[in-house]
């Protein structure tokens, strides 16, 4: 049983044996879709457990992908995905950037979790990718401090494909209850503030740069 509200998931992630669980799971998953905002509820891979139809509504223009889809990984998604800039904006320094830290984190954690390590490898396949990792996140952090790295309580910039929302902003709260928590898994809600004026909503919707060319950290000179 694929424990997603709002959709099907490609590749059925493995749920907890426990009949208890997996009921307590399909009912957080109601729950969930009645949340009016983006909801995702993650595991420690950022595999998508379940999610909410507002999460589906705002990512629903992303094209298909074998591995990055939102609604499979969201990690491969702000990494890896051509349109991730499209709803993420400030893709690089708002997004990209701190998810980059949150996995350093958690490959430290999970050192043999052998999904976590495929994802490291796709990291180390790009050569901006692998600088950006190694050595421009820790110049980052030290930068802005750990703070910037934290999801919880963060403001980040959205392009919502709903023209009434278009450039806005969300700000992130962590509410995961203990269930969930004793589970492994982590909720996301993104909370959607105001459409903000059009002077101000940064790079246009359209414009897609892959995650692996990220300005904010140059590659090694020579």
């Amino acid at each position: 049983m694929a424990y997603q509200a709002g959709g099907q998931r490609s590749a059925p992630r493995p749920v907890p044996e426990s009949p208890e669980a997996q009921a307590y799971l399909h009912d957080y998953g109601v729950y969930l879709d009645a949340v009016p905002f983006p909801s995702v509820v993650l595991d420690h891979r950022w595999d998508v457990v379940l999610s909410n139809a507002a999460f589906a509504s705002l990512f629903r223009d992303v094209s298909p992908h074998p591995t990055a889809h939102p609604t499979d990984n969201f990690l491969r998604f702000v990494l890896f995905h051509p349109d991730a800039c499209a709803v993420l904006g400030d893709h690089e320094t708002g997004w990209c950037l701190p998810m980059l830290a949150g996995f350093s984190a958690a490959v430290e954690r999970h050192a043999h979790d052998h999904v976590l390590q495929a994802i490291r490898r796709e990291i180390g396949q790009d050569p901006i990718m692998e600088a950006a990792y190694r050595h421009g996140l820790p110049h980052w952090v030290r930068a802005v401090g750990e703070g910037a790295v934290e999801h919880d309580g963060a403001v980040r910039s959205l392009l919502h494909p709903d023209p009434r929302r278009g450039a806005t902003e969300c700000r992130i709260v962590t509410e995961t209850p203990r269930t969930l928590r004793d589970m492994g898994y982590t909720r996301l809600t993104l909370v959607l503030r105001e459409a903000r004026p059009a002077a101000s909503t940064g790079r246009a919707r359209g414009v897609r740069r892959g995650a692996s060319h990220l300005s904010v950290v140059p590659p090694p000179a020579g």
